[in-house]
C-alpha cells in the first residue's frame, strides 16, 4: 500500500501494460463521429441524430443525389454521381473561352478547405485532393442546374435529368437535406467565378436558389424577389431563412410560464375559431378576440422533407432560433385524429397533397416528437398563452360548448329539437295524465 497526501493505492492486480496504451491511445485521439468542432458556430452541416432518424429516417436521406461527403459513393446515388461530370463539363465549356479552367476553379476553393471542413460534425476522412475535388464537381453541379432550370443556360437535347418527369422533384428535395450539403461560402465563391462574363442582369445567387427551389413551393414572384441578397449557412438553411426573416416578432420572448394548447375539436367546443390568412410565411400565427389565423399550408413530399430536416437542423445547431419547430410543435398541439385535419383543410389552413387525413395527422404527430425547445422563449409562446386563457375563461366557454355540441351540425341540431320536442311532449302527457287522475275539487 502507497500513500501521497491521504489517497492509497492497494497494489491488488497488475495493469496490463497493452491495455495501459491502449486506453491512453484513446485519452488522446479526437472524436470523428461528433468532432470537437461540432459545437462551434461555424459548424453546420450534421448527422441527424438516431432519435429523429427512427421516426422519419427517410426524410433525411438522399434518395437520388449526394452532395458533400456523407452519402458518398453510395450504389444508388451513383445515376446522378455520372451526370456530375457532364454539367462540370457544360459548365467549363462555357468559362474556358474567358481562360477560366477546371485547374483555376479546384485551385480557388483550395484556401477555403479548412473552413470548409469545420462545417462538418465529423471529421472527413478524405484526402486534400478527393475533398476539393468534391467541393468543385457537387458545387458546379448545383449551380449549373440552378441555371439550367433557370433557363439562363439551355438543357442539352434530351437530358434526361428533365425530360424524365420524376427526376427534377427528388433533386429539390435532396438538395434541402440537412447531411447532404456542402457551405454555402463554396457555392458563393464557384457562382462569382463561373459567372463570366458579369453582367447586372444576372441573378444574385440567392435569387436563383429560392426561384429553382419555388418550382416545389409555388410561392408568389414578388416574396421570392424580396430576398436578392439572403444568405444562409447552406441550401438548407437559405431557404429556411426565407420563411423566418420577416416573421412578426412582437410575441416573442416573453418570460413567463407556458403550456401547450388543446387540439382543434376542444378549442372548437370553447368557441376558439381558426382562420385562414394571407402572409408571406405559413409560420406567421397570430391570435386575437378568440380567433387563431393561420396563412394556408401546402402539404405534400417537398414540404414534409423540409420541415423535418429544417426541424433537425435547429435541433443540432444552437446558435438559430427554432422557429420551424415552433410551428410543427403548434401543428401537433392542433392535431389529434384526421377530424382535425379535416377541419383545417376545410378552413383553407392546410393543403392535403400528402395522401389521407390521417397521414397528415400521422405526420405531424410524429414531427412533434423527441424535439427539443424552449417553449417559453419561443415565437408562438404569446399565442399559447393568450389561447390557453382564453380556453379556461368564464361563461362564454361554457356557452360556446353547449353551441358546440347541439348546434354545430344540422344534424345534432335536429337531434337537438326532436330531444326537446320529446321532452315538452312527455311533461304535457304528464300533466293531462295528472289532471284527469285528480280532477279538481268542485266548490
Amino acid at each position: 500500500m502507497a500513500g501521497d497526501g491521504g489517497h492509497h493505492i492497494v497494489d491488488i492486480w497488475k495493469v496490463d501494460e497493452e491495455r495501459l496504451a491502449c486506453m491512453l491511445e484513446k485519452i488522446s485521439q479526437d472524436p470523428k463521429l461528433l468532432s470537437k468542432a461540432a459545437g462551434k458556430k461555424t459548424c453546420c452541416i450534421f448527422r441527424v441524430p438516431t432519435s429523429l432518424g427512427d421516426v422519419h429516417g427517410k426524410a433525411y436521406q438522399p434518395r437520388i443525389a449526394s452532395i458533400g461527403p456523407y452519402h458518398l459513393g453510395q450504389p444508388h446515388l451513383n445515376m446522378i454521381q455520372e451526370h456530375k461530370w457532364r454539367y462540370l463539363g457544360s459548365l467549363l465549356s462555357r468559362t474556358q473561352p474567358n481562360g477560366l479552367g477546371l485547374e483555376d476553379y479546384l485551385k480557388a476553393i483550395a484556401p477555403l478547405e479548412s473552413q470548409a471542413r469545420e462545417c462538418y460534425s465529423e471529421i472527413i476522412p478524405f484526402s486534400s485532393h478527393e475533398f476539393i475535388e468534391m467541393m468543385v464537381l457537387d458545387g458546379c453541379f448545383i449551380l449549373e442546374l440552378f441555371r439550367k432550370v433557370g433557363r439562363l443556360v439551355p438543357f442539352e437535347p434530351d437530358d434526361p435529368l428533365v425530360t424524365m418527369a420524376w427526376i427534377l422533384p427528388f433533386l429539390y428535395r435532396d438538395f434541402l437535406k440537412l447531411e447532404n450539403q456542402i457551405p454555402y461560402f463554396i457555392l458563393e465563391l464557384l457562382y462569382e467565378l463561373s459567372n463570366l462574363p458579369p453582367e447586372e442582369s444576372s441573378p444574385t445567387l440567392s435569387s436563383l436558389a429560392l426561384e429553382f427551389f419555388n418550382n416545389s413551393t409555388l410561392r408568389p414572384d414578388e416574396v421570392i424577389a424580396r430576398f436578392p441578397h439572403l444568405k444562409g449557412k447552406h441550401l438548407l438553411d437559405l431557404v429556411r431563412s426565407s420563411y423566418i426573416t420577416n416573421l412578426d416578432r412582437e410575441q416573442k420572448r416573453i418570460p413567463t410560464p407556458t403550456h401547450v394548447i388543446h387540439c382543434v375539436s376542444k378549442l372548437r367546443s370553447a368557441g376558439i375559431k381558426i382562420n385562414p390568412r394571407e402572409r408571406d410565411t405559413f409560420l406567421d400565427v397570430t391570435f386575437r378576440h378568440g380567433v387563431i389565423e393561420m396563412p394556408t399550408i401546402t402539404i405534400d413530399d417537398f414540404m414534409s422533407s423540409f420541415l423535418l430536416n429544417c426541424e433537425a437542423f435547429e435541433q443540432c445547431y444552437n446558435c438559430f432560433s427554432k422557429d420551424i419547430t415552433t410551428y410543427v410543435t403548434l401543428m401537433d398541439c392542433l392535431i389529434n385524429t384526421h377530424r382535425d385535419v379535416d377541419y383545417l383543410c376545410d378552413r383553407n389552413i392546410i393543403e392535403n397533397h400528402f395522401g389521407t387525413d390521417g397521414e397528415v395527422a400521422r405526420f405531424f404527430n410524429n414531427a412533434g416528437r423527441e424535439v427539443a425547445f424552449d417553449i417559453d422563449m419561443c415565437y408562438l409562446s404569446q399565442l399559447f398563452n393568450d389561447v390557453n386563457q382564453y380556453y379556461q375563461s368564464g361563461w362564454h366557454v361554457q356557452w360556446a360548448s353547449f353551441k358546440y355540441t347541439y348546434f354545430d351540425t344540422p344534424w345534432s341540431f335536429i337531434s337537438a329539437l326532436a330531444a326537446f320536442i320529446l321532452l315538452v311532449l312527455t311533461v304535457a302527457q304528464t300533466y293531462f295524465s295528472a289532471v284527469q287522475a285528480f280532477p279538481s275539487a268542485k266548490p
